[in-house]
């Protein structure tokens, strides 16, 4: 075996040894710039401490000048308002009811009616004793909780019930309620199923 043979097969010249070099420099350039890029982007769209998104409202008649002013999205904006303060305590704010206490208006047979002559009235008198809803049996004692409402606010309420949590029924106008209110006079008394029942819808 020659000599050049045998230094290729026992190299004799030391290990092999690891050299530094530098990355190339549009390898570094491309990498900060698209770190740069995907900040802003990041910045303008992921809206972080953008004030349009957590700024405060300062006061009361700030956040109200962001409502709907007028038009159907005024008056389901009023009606839910109106519903979570005074019915969303006992009925639930996602209208399904609460067991032992008050039923359910989602796809309550009281809410879905083709008039509104009922269900104007039980709010405007209150209840008293029982009523069927869905099946089930409800021995209730409900208060007159519309009838310190305006016929505005009230018909905004019936409104929302009916158009809300999949119910699909028609609107109650203010001149809706105040017809009923009329009606009624001075002569409220809490009504029960039965007295309903025999009441146009």
């Amino acid at each position: 075996m020659s000599d050049q043979n045998k230094d290729q097969c026992n190299p004799t010249n030391g290990e092999p040894t690891v050299q530094h070099s530098a990355a190339p420099m549009w390898i570094i350039v491309v990498t900060l710039t698209l770190l740069f890029f995907g900040g802003l982007y990041l910045d303008s769209h992921g809206g972080w401490f953008n004030p349009k998104v957590y700024a405060p409202y300062n006061t009361a008649e700030r956040l109200e000048s962001f409502q709907p002013q007028s038009g159907a999205a005024a008056a389901a904006a009023q009606g839910k308002r109106v519903y979570e303060a005074v019915c969303g305590i006992c009925h639930g704010n996602d209208g399904a009811g609460k067991p032992g206490q008050a039923p359910p208006l989602a796809g309550s047979e009281w809410v879905l009616t083709k008039g509104d002559n009922r269900l104007a009235h039980i709010p405007l008198e209150g209840l008293n004793g029982s009523l069927m809803v869905k099946g089930k049996e409800w021995t209730l004692n409900m208060a007159a909780m519309g009838a310190a409402l305006s016929d505005s606010d009230l018909a905004a309420v019936l409104t929302y019930m009916r158009t809300s949590w999949g119910n699909q029924a028609g609107e109650v106008t203010p001149d809706d309620v105040k017809k009923v209110r009329d009606a009624i006079g001075s002569h409220l008394q809490p009504m029960n199923g039965d007295q309903l029942m025999k009441m146009p819808e």
